[in-house]
């Protein structure tokens, strides 16, 4: 007989020394990890969460409660901002003033001035009842309608001087600054070249009995008549 073991007792034996061993360190590292745990002050109620008011640690959590979804509450509608009322009244809006008219209607009293349209109508009524129809031939006049006029008249009498006895440039003309009247027929002349004073209405040339201006006050004398027109300023 011979002293070796078997080959299959001897792989039982490391075996068992190996589960042995393995035991012991697993048994070592719990133990140090115990310690460890204690050391450091870790506890196993640390691992739980802490729900305030639950009460003791370990203790029923309560029930959570689940949100249901409100709906969005609607933005109120802004209403309009009214400002009050300013105490200032509103500005007036500025009319564009028009530009004064160059032409007329020389048959009436359009464009004349205030003073002369006003007492030509009061002399035109009184006429009318005496029986006498007064008419306008000619008016306010236009620079142009004036100066056409002139040049007629320079081409029928020959020169600017004699031409300007009966037709006066614009730039002096009565009629172009509203304050002569041509008047007819002959009849209607005459009487305001006897009444015309009364209204303030006077005859101005000799050679002219159908121009009248407003050249006095009311009821008094008229001045002496002028032989004709003179290219010169008022």
């Amino acid at each position: 007989m011979t002293n070796d073991l078997p080959p299959r007792r001897t792989v039982s034996v490391r075996t068992r020394l190996l589960s042995v061993t393995g035991l012991a360190v697993v048994a070592s590292l719990l133990i140090w990890h115990s310690q460890l745990s204690d050391f450091l002050g870790f506890d196993s109620a640390d691992t739980e969460p802490v729900v305030a008011g639950s009460g003791a640690p370990g203790s029923t959590k309560p029930p959570v409660a689940k949100r249901t979804a409100t709906p969005p509450t609607a933005k109120p509608t802004k209403p309009p901002s009214t400002r009050p009322p300013s105490s200032k009244p509103p500005k007036p809006k500025k009319t564009p003033t028009k530009a004064p008219s160059t032409s007329y209607d020389e048959s009436s009293t359009e464009g004349l001035s205030k003073t002369l349209r006003t007492r030509l109508l009061k002399a035109i009524a009184a006429a009318k009842t005496d029986g006498v129809t007064i008419s306008i031939t000619s008016g306010r006049r236009s620079a142009a309608k004036q100066q056409k006029l002139l040049d007629e008249a320079i081409q029928k009498y020959g020169s600017y001087q004699a031409a300007t006895r009966w037709v006066l440039p614009p730039e002096y003309s009565a009629h172009v600054k509203g304050k002569a009247v041509d008047i007819g027929p002959q009849l209607a002349m005459q009487w305001l070249n006897r009444n015309g004073y009364r209204y303030g209405i006077c005859r101005r040339y000799d050679n002219e009995p159908w121009h009248f201006e407003a050249l006095t006050t009311p009821g008094k004398k008229c001045p002496p008549r002028e032989p004709h027109a003179v290219a010169k300023a008022d």
